[in-house]
């Protein structure tokens, strides 16, 4: 009984989008953390509802003929659940509408709408390639780099935008490039199994993966290089080694372990619970570690 309630929650997590989307305020404390500032409860709720408005609508739109047939799990309990992803949907668009026009700034409300015409035009086909309606998804070798580039404008520019803005605080620009090119180095390592994951059915599709073009092989090595140069810009560009390289370089030792793992045959958990889990693992183990230095 316990064991099937524990599934029903993780499901329902997981599935509905939430999980996710606790995982985009995790990164978005994750930049408020390095660059030593008070967070903000209106971007961080922004982050929120805009994730899960995106990922419920990217798969409401993506939804197949006969989704009680699908091969994948989550297919299966979205739409089996049909109701509740529509409510959650409409919940998290209109809870934007107030947190977009009343308490971010302009600069920020002209990012997010940047970022949100991306995030759309990734899923609905609005250019014509040979003869077919195609959305940004299905440019080739364009869908890995577009997720990252989302991620990584709404979790680490969103934040200093607004800190710049209210605030006044004022951040370097080396520091605001390097923190968004290690953000979109580790969203686009965590990115690659998914599509590995997908490769057969990107195939039957005609979505040009990084796994697509390059093969199963070269895209877990392309993975591994990701998390390197990511380690590299990470212990070259910090004056000494602080309490936050530690951390950060040790969840990046174990996400390179959970991708190396990860193959066809792992199942949806494993994706959905460990491998985009190592986004919160990251704000995690920060404060843990943070926590610990205090005793040492």
């Amino acid at each position: 009984m316990f064991k099937k309630l524990s599934c029903a929650i993780l499901d329902f997590l997981l599935f509905s989008n939430l999980f996710i989307a606790i995982c985009a305020v995790a990164q978005g404390l994750v930049t408020y953390h390095l660059l030593k500032a008070k967070p903000s409860g209106h971007v961080l709720a922004f982050l929120f509802f805009s994730t899960l408005l995106i990922y419920n609508l990217a798969v409401l739109l993506a939804k197949p003929k006969n989704p009680q047939n699908s091969p994948f799990k989550r297919v299966r309990w979205i739409f089996a659940h049909h109701r509740l992803t529509i409510s959650t949907t409409l919940i998290a668009a209109l809870c934007l509408i107030p947190l977009g026009l009343l308490y971010l700034s302009f600069e920020a409300k002209l990012l997010m709408a940047f970022v949100g015409l991306l995030a759309i035009a990734y899923n609905i086909p609005f250019l014509t390639l040979q003869g077919k309606k195609i959305g940004l998804r299905n440019i080739p070798g364009i869908k890995l780099f577009l997720i990252a580039f989302v991620w990584a404008t709404s979790c680490v520019l969103l934040p200093i935008v607004e800190l710049e803005s209210t605030v006044h605080i004022q951040i370097p620009l080396s520091e605001t490039v390097l923190l968004v090119a290690k953000r979109f180095l580790f969203i686009c390592a965590i990115t690659v199994p998914f599509d590995i994951r997908d490769l057969f059915q990107d195939k039957l599709y005609e979505l040009k993966t990084i796994p697509v073009i390059l093969g199963e092989k070269k895209a877990w090595i392309f993975c591994q290089v990701l998390l390197l140069v990511y380690l590299l810009l990470l212990i070259l560009f910090t004056q000494g080694v602080t309490i936050d390289v530690i951390a950060l370089a040790l969840t990046v030792v174990l996400t390179g372990w959970l991708i190396f793992k990860s193959n066809i045959k792992k199942n949806e958990y494993f994706y959905f619970l460990y491998l985009d889990g190592t986004m919160l693992l990251q704000y995690i183990m920060l404060i843990c570690f943070t926590y610990l230095s205090t005793f040492i």
